[in-house]
């Protein structure tokens, strides 16, 4: 039976008396390797400035008690990060964290009505910014009635705003004041109960909620990640590790999302590396810094793989320093793992696994070398799971079902849907609400959420195998396949295509091609899958498919739309 149970024993000690910032910037733990001192742990990928650890611990006591002068941030309050990453986004985390406070970030391109809301779910004391969505942070602080003065904004090159308070001003006034708070500690054991963050789901399948994280949840992942991967096991040859203290990894993945949050930030810290933090993506952009700094470590989303796939000039750009790329926040169909592999000759490929309420679950084992099966690799230490049927039976190996766990990692749980919450997290069980298969040798393959698998004629079809395929068609750049309803068949996949600009110019000419394209999309998709699993619901054209921050596709946004039409009919 699909069940695979872990023994705490299983990991080297997990500190449970530590804050983030005490773990990362104070703390020296048996799993990390040391940091030679000229190795910067931060790179500006805009300035190129460069931060190394005794700038970060100035700065973030500076931010602290600058923070505990002005404004008074005590234990429990909440500080709320709406900004792109920014070289003093950890800074602004830290700080707060040393003060007892918890910290909530929001996406900077939330519109003013996504900022209320998601201000009104976490109340914040004060907000912190950036000059390129400040306005945005005005405005929804005067729909929610904060005042303007509680507004922090993130200093950058080349912006201003004027009248603000900067980060800036207040590490400037910490620095130059005497002690005004004393660091939180925490008595054994709180830190697993002592809230860090204060994270939103990604609201693929319906209203954001509201996710308690600990402080011990970013701090097992880092020890469950490297433990696993053996980090600083003298064992491993230096060529054969996967992760060196003096690498380099991009950091375009929002600090706010888990993904970048646990692993792209806090794990690749705890082995050594240095980040060039991003502040957005642009695809052009990304191959220049990688050109530019020699990245060696691309942790990426689906849709940004897609992007470097179809983008035909991007084997004009030297991408030979990349040894590794993960993938993970959405299933990766393995036709796509296989057309960017050729890309990167000699880097490790993979996909992970993880979800905002359990940080990262399934990684590669360090002897995989590359994997473009589709796996998302095998369990972490500790984390025990079994694979469930609907009736709540275990699954068998490869049969599908959803992945329930237990792990170190969990978070503490939703704070403003108490139903949601019991329905979820249940005896230290975490229900996923993903369809995966585990087979006897430990390795997962995600399949989609459960409450996106589509049923056509009884069979499931999973709408990302179906975008996996629709991508290989040249025509196409981006897709979201939703179902729709069918009074034979109960439900029909139906496609929502963006279309490549040479082939999207010919059916602005000529709308008489939209039809042939349409036709060779549906064609291609018959030739590869089996007659259920046919776009019998049809093809549309849509200039950008909905997305969340992440990269995860808002696929109820598009079902909803499909299905509006079709009622028309």
């Amino acid at each position: 039976m699909a069940e695979i149970v872990s023994s705490a024993e299983d990991l080297p000690l997990i500190p449970d008396d530590l804050t983030v910032p005490q773990f990362i910037l104070d703390y020296h733990h048996p799993c990390r390797p040391l940091r030679r001192h000229d190795i910067p742990w931060f790179i500006d990928g805009q300035t190129g400035n460069k931060v190394g650890l005794e700038e970060l611990r100035a700065r973030t006591y500076g931010l602290a008690n600058g923070l505990k002068i002005k404004y008074a941030i005590k234990e429990d309050d909440l500080v709320l990060i709406h900004s792109p990453n920014h070289i003093d986004y950890p800074v602004a985390m830290w700080a707060v964290h040393r003060l007892g406070a918890i910290i909530s970030g929001a996406n900077a391109s939330f519109t003013t009505d996504e900022l209320v809301y998601h201000v009104n779910m976490v109340k914040p004391a004060i907000l912190i910014s950036h000059p390129d969505c400040v306005h945005v942070a005005y405005l929804a602080a005067r729909a929610t009635g904060i005042d303007a003065n509680r507004i922090l904004v993130f200093d950058d090159r080349g912006s201003c705003t004027p009248g603000a308070t900067t980060v800036q001003s207040l590490i400037t006034l910490g620095l130059a004041s005497p002690p005004g708070f004393t660091e939180r500690r925490l008595n054994p054991g709180e830190g697993k109960t002592k809230v860090a963050f204060v994270n939103l789901s990604s609201g693929t399948t319906g209203k954001p909620k509201v996710i308690a994280i600990s402080h011990y949840t970013p701090i097992a992942t880092s020890i469950q990640v490297a433990f696993h991967l053996r980090v600083n096991d003298d064992k491993v040859p230096w060529e054969e590790r996967r992760f060196r203290p003096g690498d380099v990894a991009s950091a375009v993945l929002p600090i706010y999302h888990i993904f970048g949050l646990a692993y792209n930030l806090h794990f690749m810290l705890f082995c050594g590396m240095t980040l060039v933090l991003i502040n957005k993506f642009n695809l052009v952009n990304l191959l220049r810094t990688i050109e530019k700094f020699r990245i060696t470590h691309l942790p990426l989303v689906p849709p940004q793989i897609v992007l470097i796939c179809k983008y035909p000039k991007v084997r004009e750009y030297d991408l030979s320093s990349v040894r590794f790329i993960k993938t993970g926040a959405a299933p990766l169909a393995s036709e796509t793992m296989n057309q960017v592999a050729p890309l990167f000759p000699g880097a490790h490929i993979e996909q992970g696994y993880g979800t905002t309420e359990a940080s990262t679950i399934a990684l590669c084992p360090l002897e995989t070398k590359t994997d473009l099966s589709g796996s998302s690799g095998v369990l972490l230490p500790g984390i025990s799971a079994r694979v469930e049927r609907p009736d709540r039976s275990l699954a068998d190996w490869g049969e599908l079902g959803e992945l329930v766990i237990k792990s170190p990692a969990l978070a503490l749980g939703y704070t403003n849907d108490s139903e949601a919450h019991k329905e979820t997290f249940s005896d230290g069980w975490y229900r996923t609400g993903d369809e995966v298969r585990l087979l006897k040798t430990g390795h997962l393959f995600v399949v989609d959420r459960l409450k996106e698998i589509l049923k056509v004629k009884g069979y499931q079809v999973s709408p990302a195998e179906l975008e996996g395929c629709i991508l290989e068609h040249p025509d196409t750049t981006d897709t979201c396949v939703v179902g729709v309803p069918d009074e034979y068949s109960g439900e029909l996949p139906m496609a929502f295509v963006v279309l490549n600009p040479q082939t999207a110019a010919r059916v602005r000419e000529d709308p008489r091609v939209a039809g042939e394209v349409k036709q060779s999309i549906i064609q291609y998709v018959a030739s590869k899958k089996a007659a259920y699993k046919r776009l019998a619901g049809g093809i549309e054209f849509i200039d950008a498919i909905p997305k969340a921050p992440t990269g995860k596709l808002l696929r109820r946004v598009l079902r909803d739309r499909a299905r509006k039409e079709r009622a028309k009919l």
